[in-house]
């Protein structure tokens, strides 16, 4: 292992990130038949923000002004810690998957208060939405990739043994996703894909739980929250959703692509294809799928909840 191939995990998401939005809005715009926008363009988006002045509310504190530098912090720094396939993470230790999701419940708690700073209904409104759907999306994460951690061996989430020793490195658990885990457990992994990927689609506001192009204040979740957000603040909080859909599509592609040689690179390249084809494959689900009633989305993550259980006792009891 190399310093140089651990960076690649943090470096390739930073530098790709902004890409996943572009092929997720032209799949859709090729199963529509149009021709839709550039690939590029939330890169010019970013640039253009980035090269704005702020305007805030004089009803705002530092509050609102702290909490897209909070949330695309702590994005930084969960993406350091996460594995690309069979590549570790830069910042790898033990328990770390524990610290991720610490990380990704922080940024959401200082992007829900800085709506709520605002002083502003809508805002209240979208914040208490995305506080809500995540109590039930991050114990289905958990969960699912808990039994992904068992099915992965010894080496994953506990010692071999009827003594539990303690949580594994996230890194070490990826390691050993194998052709051979997945030839003995692959209906476990199946099941934990399943449910990261439901888990994925609500923990960024997508299509069927929030659709990320409405403009409509009443049916919006995560969009809902920046509306007050304005040139390098919304531009912070652009990048931070690219990075946090790249982070779980990364968790996916890791997941469903066992590539695990003795070459890092081939492992991280592969991975990163892997994203590509994900972000492909929820672009088809946005145009196939309607936008699910709020009621409804409680359902659809209870059920990936009990997908992730199902995973966890079938390799508990196999």
């Amino acid at each position: 292992m190399t310093d140089l191939s651990v960076l690649l995990g943090p470096i390739s998401a930073l530098v790709l990130a902004p890409l996943i939005p572009g092929i997720i809005n032209r799949t859709k715009a090729v199963v529509a038949g149009r021709t839709g926008q550039s690939l590029l363009q939330l890169y010019a988006d970013l640039l253009r923000l980035f090269r704005k002045g702020a305007v805030y509310s004089r009803t705002t504190s530092w509050v609102f002004k702290a909490g897209p530098v909070a949330g695309l912090s702590c994005m930084a720094v969960s993406l350091a810690m996460l594995p690309l396939g069979g590549v570790p993470g830069a910042m790898a230790f033990t328990g770390d998957l524990i610290v991720m999701v610490y990380l990704m419940g922080l940024s959401r708690f200082f992007t829900a208060a800085a709506a709520m700073d605002t002083g502003s209904a809508f805002e209240g409104m979208g914040a208490s939405r995305e506080v809500q759907f995540s109590v039930l999306a991050e114990p289905a994460l958990l969960v699912g990739l808990a039994a992904v951690a068992l099915a992965a061996g010894p080496a994953g989430l506990f010692d071999a043994g009827p003594v539990v020793n303690g949580f594994r490195s996230l890194s070490e658990i990826y390691h050993q996703l194998t052709l051979s885990v997945w030839a003995n457990d692959g209906a476990i992994l199946l099941l934990a894909a399943a449910a990261l990927f439901i888990v994925a689609l609500t923990e960024n506001c997508r299509i069927p739980v929030d659709d990320p192009n409405t403009h409509l204040e009443l049916t919006m979740i995560h969009e809902v929250m920046v509306l007050d957000h304005s040139g390098p603040d919304f531009g912070m909080i652009l990048y931070a959703a690219a990075l946090k859909l790249w982070f779980f599509l990364a968790l996916l592609s890791g997941l469903l692509i066992p590539v695990r040689s003795e070459n890092l690179w081939i492992n991280g390249i592969s991975t990163i294809i892997g994203i590509f084809f994900l972000a492909v494959g929820v672009g088809l689900v946005e145009s196939v799928m309607a936008r699910l009633r709020l009621l409804r989305i409680p359902q659809l993550l209870a059920g990936a909840l009990s997908l992730s259980a199902l995973a966890l006792v079938l390799v508990l009891w196999g």
